[in-house]
């Protein structure tokens, strides 16, 4: 798959796998809400089967992103974040755009997210409730992280 790229001022964010920080991205997850505690592997493994976009800022990794999807009917966006830092620049929103905007991810019938608390964040890009929550379902491994 060909690699793409977004600029904007000293921000670049790149669907490159080699210039993913697994470092910086197992840091911050590692300590995230929604996978505290998950293996470097995990991570690793998470990226190596989606379309991953790393944010830097003047050359310094500063958020993340990742895409599981088909390319054809559904995508599911996750582990979306940036390090405190760099944050009050409107980067989440800037990130989530492009990432929409990839090529590959055209003509989806139905892109998926869980947040906590970024629900105004993502609506900005045009995200909604679910339509019908009644049809979904989902079996959650709450405690996979912390059983080992």
């Amino acid at each position: 798959m060909p690699h793409h790229e977004w600029n904007r001022e000293d921000c670049l964010l790149t669907t490159d796998p080699a210039r993913v920080d697994l470092d910086v991205v197992h840091g911050f997850l590692a300590e995230a809400y929604w996978c505290k505690g998950i293996p470097r592997e995990t991570v690793q493994r998470s990226i190596e089967n989606a379309i991953p976009f790393s944010l830097f800022v003047g050359g310094r990794a500063a958020g993340f992103a990742r895409v599981v999807t088909d390319r054809a009917t559904v995508a599911y966006l996750g582990d979306v974040f940036v390090l405190p830092e760099f944050r009050g620049r409107s980067l989440s929103v800037w990130m989530t755009e492009c990432v929409i905007a990839h090529p590959e991810l055209q003509g989806l019938r139905r892109w998926i997210l869980l947040t906590r608390d970024a629900h105004g964040l993502y609506a900005k890009c045009g995200f909604t409730s679910l339509a019908a929550p009644e049809r979904w379902m989902e079996r959650w491994e709450r405690e996979v992280y912390t059983r080992r």
